[in-house]
């Protein structure tokens, strides 16, 4: 159903599993609203539902799409013709949809509901022997990130709810833009660019205000507005949000969520179409403020490929947060925590345990993350955060018992487990390949092999020390002339994660900027800024985007394993953008 204009709308309505309530009411106040979307699904949000359904097989999928967000506003979008988009069938899309039939049913209303599935490979062992993978042992979840095909079908159908398992993020509005404008499975410059419309609202309020680098100037955080995506049939499309609501839509804020959780922007790799984002411009449209249009996404044949994620079974983990205070806090904790992993390792040992397999130790308050960047001194308030990993959970008690006893026998002003007494998890090792496509039953159209380098100019280091600068009186004489500020003075930047991958999206602030960045903002500098977050392994990669006049960087083993594999308090990266943004930068007095 497009508008008067020929545009179809579709409203970004969750980025999570857990994302804010006030997203769909105010999208549903949105005129000629067509469609909304749900993304809850992520790598970290398949290793809890694969823990819960361990537990108990019917909670498979997300219980609160259905018992919440419907329960709530089915009957407002079954009245307004708005349909809808969601991955919450989880590990189990079947019984999601049944679930959504039930709850119609009770509420008076006669819809169609459609589900999405084939995603999940576990009952499917033949998959992984035919493509030569040997799996894990006690695996609890293994699916390919199906495309868009299976959502266009079913609104092809007539579904007026589509529930899907594993698909890409961006499936949930490539499919409806498919279905509406009626576009070619072969038109890969469309397939693209519907793709990148997915990808700009499918982390919620991020495409509009959310983690903007100059959060200072985003209003109404209290009512901050979800976006909504304004497709043409050429595929170019406007970015807004809900009138009289928080946020903001500019240009930059929009650059930011394109940069966010890529890697090659030459080459994003998706089921249907590789995307070639790197030439994909921002403006402000010119009918309104809050209005953002985008254009220039291209596209080429997909790879052929499907990405499939494993979570295993990985031991377990334990985290425990003290509140030290008082004099000297930053040497109380780390005394603290010296005392507690020794003494619980001697008691694991006399008990015949083995050692821990890692542990962790954060001093949350006093710039921890920062490593050898942080400026804090001492302070007189911190947490102490101590993760713990171990084969057996019976040897995570020592630990959980003994953290209590710092309240009383370590040093002054600590409260053990201010938090109450943490309980421990099981661990989750998480893994990814590429499988056949046909292995899967996914079709794909014109399928052309990823091959070589396509991004231009884009390079990689494995080092993490800075080249040493060179020195003598002409360098000294140029030095003088320069003035050193932080970069996000000059550029506006956004991290996110894909599996033990970090990437930082860094946007210039002018055009002008652009040279001085790229001599600067060199892969060697950004691996030794962040080098007390890399692993040995780790490789920092740079890719340009000429049409926003960023840069996007990959780091390789940079979050510890990443999302629930990694016992670090920020495994997703969210953060490593902000580290970032204070590398100093040197540039002529007169910028």
């Amino acid at each position: 159903m497009k508008g008067a204009d020929g545009r179809v709308r579709i409203g970004g309505a969750a980025a999570m599993w857990g994302d804010s309530a006030i997203a769909t009411p105010q999208l549903l106040e949105v005129p000629d609203l067509d469609y909304l979307m749900y993304d809850y699904l992520a790598e970290t949000t398949m290793a809890i539902l694969a823990r819960l359904r361990r537990r108990d097989p019917a909670r498979a999928y997300v219980g609160e799409f259905v018992t919440g967000v419907l329960a709530t506003h089915l009957h407002t979008c079954v009245e307004r013709g708005v349909r809808v988009m969601a991955d919450a069938g989880g590990l189990d899309p079947v019984a999601c949809a049944q679930a959504v039939e039930v709850l119609a049913t009770e509420l008076g209303l006669d819809i169609r509901v459609v589900a999405v599935d084939g995603d999940d490979l576990l009952a499917r062992p033949d998959v992984f022997d035919g493509a030569g993978v040997d799996l894990p042992t006690d695996v609890l979840s293994a699916n390919a990130y199906l495309g868009a095909r299976g959502v266009a079908d079913a609104l092809a159908a007539g579904a007026e709810v589509v529930i899907t398992g594993r698909v890409v993020d961006t499936a949930l509005v490539l499919g409806p833009l498919v279905h509406e404008h009626g576009w070619s499975w072969q038109d890969w410059d469309r397939l693209s660019a519907g793709s990148l419309a997915g990808h700009v609202i499918e982390c919620g309020a991020q495409g509009s205000g959310g983690l903007f680098t100059d959060w200072a100037d985003v209003p109404g955080w209290d009512d901050i507005g979800y976006p909504v995506v304004e497709v043409a049939a050429d595929g170019t499309f406007v970015v807004s949000k809900p009138a009289g609501t928080g946020g903001l839509v500019v240009p930059a804020a929009v650059a930011e969520q394109i940069v966010y959780e890529i890697g090659d922007p030459a080459a994003y790799v998706l089921p249907d179409v590789v995307c070639d984002w790197s030439q994909v411009t921002v403006r402000a449209d010119p009918t309104g403020p809050d209005r953002v249009l985008v254009g220039g996404a291209r596209g080429r044949p997909p790879t052929g490929q499907l990405k499939v994620c494993v979570t295993a079974s990985d031991g377990w983990e334990l985290d425990v947060l003290l509140a030290i205070r008082g004099i000297a806090a930053v040497d109380k904790a780390r005394r603290t925590a010296d005392a507690l992993v020794a003494r619980t390792r001697r008691q694991m040992a006399a008990a015949g345990f083995g050692d821990y397999r890692e542990v962790r130790v954060e001093l949350l308050g006093a710039e921890a993350f920062y490593g050898p960047h942080a400026r804090a001194g001492d302070t007189r308030e911190v947490v102490l955060r101590i993760a713990v990993a171990h084969d057996e959970r019976e040897a995570l008690a020592f630990l959980r018992s003994e953290a209590a006893s710092s309240g009383v026998s370590m040093g002054p002003g600590t409260r053990g487990h201010f938090g109450g007494r943490s309980a421990s998890r099981q661990g989750v090792a998480l893994s990814s390949f590429l499988i056949p496509a046909e292995a899967v039953g996914y079709p794909v159209e014109g399928a052309v092999p990823l091959v070589g380098d396509t991004a231009a100019p884009s390079w990689a280091v494995s080092m993490v020390d800075e080249p040493a600068p060179p020195t003598g009186d002409e360098v000294d004489a140029v030095e003088a002339a320069l003035v050193e500020v932080a970069l996000v003075e000059l550029a506006w930047a956004r991290s996110g994660d894909k599996g033990d991958t970090s990437n930082i999206g860094v946007i210039a602030r002018r055009p002008e900027l652009v040279d001085l960045l790229r001599d600067q903002l060199t892969p060697q500098r950004v691996a030794s800024w962040m080098g007390h977050l890399l692993g040995p392994g780790s490789v920092v990669t740079r890719y340009e985007l000429p049409g926003l006049d960023a840069f996007n960087f990959t780091l390789t083993e940079a979050l510890g394993g990443g999302g629930a594999s990694s016992l670090r308090s920020d495994p997703l990266g969210k953060a490593y953008a902000q580290l970032l943004l204070e590398l100093p930068v040197r540039l002529p007095g007169e910028h």
